[in-house]
């Protein structure tokens, strides 16, 4: 019999994030979905077993607000979903300082503060489960997506780092490095480099080409939010999960192949998919 848990699960408003939260509904779980705009969740709180929260992981004390939240009522929290996060593009010398930081902000900071806040329950009940929703870009450096590739990259080592940092206490950390999935991710990415298309500068030229390997090269094996939120309340629910889950064809195949390539025929075959050109 499936044991019944606390789950919290950070940028639930759309993609992965809602799609576990209704996974874990539907498994028999008690969630708190969170989102910085809680009206764009209010919808889950019809799901039997959901409660929705504020929660902007750019500010540790709403943070704090909602762990606080959620042990007062439940008096337990089993399991944290890091999945709060969204994609800066551009070339490294395009993007702006402030854009940067924003996305290191959320992507990485929010995940460590929510991690910090979730860590003294259960390090006091002697269990727990992180979940960090990490992605392909964690481990593969994607051109003109340097910023959110470097946030993924860094939110890989702390996941890494704090794996053993917390087996003592019972406590596991899963990292999921999802490929493409059919979430608003995309449109929202897509917006980014929207302002940069028409932006003069020497990488002008190289923009729409990312764009349309960003819709075909990039999307190879895509799948639906519900098959990594299944992933995850997997890991959540296993007495003994892995410490990194590939979700998606892509994310199974490249991995492996960019291990075994050198780094200049790996950086060939990014060429050819952004087609860029040896030399201008």
């Amino acid at each position: 019999m499936r044991e019944r848990q606390t789950i919290l699960v950070t940028g639930s408003s759309s993609g992965i994030g809602r799609a576990v939260v209704l996974e874990a509904a539907l498994r028999g779980h008690r969630v708190f979905a969170t989102a910085r705009d809680s009206r764009s969740i209010e919808d889950l709180a019809s799901a039997a077993g959901v409660s929705t929260l504020t929660l902007d992981v750019t500010d540790p004390d709403s943070i704090a607000r909602a762990v606080e939240q959620v042990l007062r009522r439940e008096g337990r929290l089993d399991a944290l979903v890091s999945n709060a996060g969204y994609g800066q593009y551009g070339a490294i010398e395009d993007v702006p300082g402030a854009d940067w930081r924003r996305q290191f902000e959320v992507n990485v900071f929010g995940a460590i503060e929510a991690s910090r806040a979730a860590l003294p329950p259960m390090r006091e009940a002697r269990r727990g489960t992180l979940v960090f929703v990490s992605s392909v870009a964690g481990k593969i450096s994607i051109p003109f997506a340097g910023p959110y590739c470097a946030s993924k990259h860094a939110l890989e080592a702390i996941a890494d780092a704090l794996r053993v940092e917390v087996a003592p206490f019972g406590i596991r950390v899963v990292i999921v490095e999802p490929g493409p999935i059919e979430t608003r991710f995309d449109e929202r990415a897509r917006s980014e480099i929207a302002g940069l298309l028409s932006r003069p500068g020497p990488y002008a030229a190289f923009y729409a080409n990312a764009v349309r390997a960003m819709d075909t090269d990039f999307q190879m094996g895509k799948l639906p939010a519900s098959s990594a939120a299944r992933v995850i309340l997997d890991a959540i629910e296993s007495k003994r999960p892995k410490t990194r889950y590939r979700i998606t064809r892509m994310a199974r195949l490249l991995l492996p192949l960019r291990r075994l390539l050198p780094d200049r025929s790996f950086d060939r075959r990014m060429k050819k998919a952004l087609r860029l050109p040896d030399r201008v």
